[in-house]
């Protein structure tokens, strides 16, 4: 068993992070995939780069999030880890419902020609919690909608799943311990291709892709709870990602010829080119999910995987962040949009807004008021508290 600070898991799920608000920013521009807002300057081209990350990039927040699952449990036991998780998790979802996510809908009903300017008149509608008229904006069938943050209740349900199958592992620590220190690099390769393929084969097909409601998305449940235990399992011991540091070349260039196979049969071969194409297929596409999960982590494993001075700083902004972004992204994409900016100009300023809006938040108030600390997920610090203006006075304690 190891439980020393992995410093390669803590800036994964910072660079993660900012690799899903860099692919939010690419959902207002790519041409023929539907987002909230988007922008009059849309690129096809903009698919290919989209697709490369789309395939991996949640599974990796989920993997990482049962890698930190791990840990929590080990260092505060079931009781501590469920109230942590529940404050992290619950609190910061409703307040991002209450709060942050309205002008989403605002935007994106505007956008759509489903209601007329007003923003206050807006909300007293959106909270009586009625169902808007079809196409308003996403989730207006029931009324609200969580938009991004639907990764925080997917997380709570893997999180109280977590609990007991923790409590079964770790009566079966020895067993465990001498299975994953002994793990084989085919292993590692093959065998969480099984259930997923699996579930390609027959959740998929009922079930249907993500609907982001948590409720009967079970092909998303199976893949993403799949995923969040792998994490689990893997950073119990080291001997699985040294094995990972020293193939991380031909995994690289394995999930780049996966990528390839993947376009090829996706966007180039005809339907029924041949028997078992449907089934190969789905086998690239799981093959290339989870090479390039594995290549990612073997380089961060590699080159990530030491205490950078910026870490702790990053890897409590990211979260205040995340829940931040997509609305200021929304606002900032819909405003710059009727300026004629010009296809490369107004992305960049778009993402510069986004960037210093999530930062400057954070730094001037969500850190430093502890009533957003709280809803923002962010731990308590220690020092006193100031009356009159809500403000910490003492030591920073962020890596509490």
């Amino acid at each position: 068993m190891t439980t020393e600070r992995r410093h390669d898991i803590d800036s994964l799920r910072v660079l993660a992070f900012g690799l899903l608000i860099l692919y939010h920013l690419g959902m207002a521009y790519v041409a023929d995939w539907g987002w909230h807002v988007k922008s009059s300057h849309q690129s096809e081209t903009l698919q290919l780069l989209m697709l490369a990350v789309n395939q991996w990039r949640m599974p990796l927040l989920f993997l990482i999030s049962g890698a930190a699952t791990y840990f929590l449990l080990y260092k505060l036991g079931s009781r501590g880890f469920l109230l942590q998780r529940l404050r992290q998790l619950v609190i910061p979802l409703l307040f991002g419902m209450l709060f942050v996510i309205p002008p989403q809908a605002y935007y994106e009903a505007l956008a759509n020609g489903a209601i007329e300017p007003g923003y206050f008149r807006f909300v007293w509608r959106y909270f009586t919690f009625q169902p808007w008229p079809a196409g308003s904006f996403t989730g207006s069938q029931v009324g609200i909608t969580w938009n991004h943050l639907w990764y925080l209740p997917y997380l709570l349900c893997y999180t109280l799943a977590a609990i007991p199958i923790a409590l079964w592992l770790g009566a079966r620590q020895q067993q465990l311990k001498s299975w994953v220190a002994a793990v084989k690099a085919w292993q590692l390769v093959i065998l969480p291709l099984l259930p997923l393929t699996l579930y390609g084969l027959f959740l998929f097909p009922r079930f249907g892709g993500i609907n982001h409601a948590v409720v009967g998305d079970w092909y998303t449940h199976a893949q993403f709870f799949t995923f969040f235990i792998l994490g689990y399992l893997l950073v119990s011991q080291q001997a699985p990602w040294k094995l990972l540091a020293q193939i991380r070349v031909p995994l690289v260039v394995s999930a780049a010829l996966s990528y390839s196979l993947f376009l090829y049969f996706g966007r180039i071969l005809p339907e029924n080119s041949f028997y078992g194409q449907p089934f190969i297929g789905l086998l690239i596409v799981y093959a290339n999910r989870w090479l390039w999960l594995l290549a990612v982590l073997a380089f961060a494993y590699r080159y990530l995987n030491r205490p950078f001075s910026w870490l702790p700083y990053a890897n409590e902004a990211v979260y205040p962040c995340y829940i931040l972004h997509q609305t200021i992204m929304v606002i900032a994409v819909f405003t710059l949009s009727s300026l004629s900016l010009g296809p490369v100009f107004e992305p960049l300023l778009v993402v510069l807004i986004t960037a210093a809006g999530c930062l400057l938040m954070h730094e001037l108030l969500i850190r430093r008021v502890p009533l957003l600390r709280l809803v923002f997920g962010l731990k308590p610090l220690t020092g006193k508290t100031n009356p009159v203006t809500g403000l910490i006075k003492g030591t920073w304690n962020c890596n509490k």
